[in-house]
Formats: C-alpha cells, sequence, structure tokens
C-alpha cells in the first residue's frame, strides 16, 4: 500500500512515486490515442 502524507494525493507531482506515474502514463497513453483517432478521423471524414 502507498503511503500518503494528505487525503487527497495531488493530480501532479515533481517526482511521482511509481505507481502513480504507470496510472499517469497510462492516461497520457489513452489521451494520445483518442487524439490520433480524432485527427485520423478528421481527414479521413469527406
Amino acid at each position: 500500500m502507498l503511503r500518503c502524507d494528505t487525503d487527497r494525493m495531488p493530480v501532479l507531482e515533481p517526482n511521482p512515486p511509481n505507481g502513480q506515474k504507470k496510472l499517469l502514463l497510462v492516461f497520457g497513453t489513452m489521451l494520445l490515442i483518442s487524439v490520433v483517432i480524432g485527427v485520423i478521423a478528421t481527414i479521413a471524414s469527406p
């Protein structure tokens, strides 16, 4: 279990712990994929 100093974890830390870094990477990847799909759909639409 990760030790947490405060009740609510800050969204972005300068040096996030390993678990949070992985979560941030997953969210970033999902966002990037969504943007890429949106761009492709915009180009492909007549």
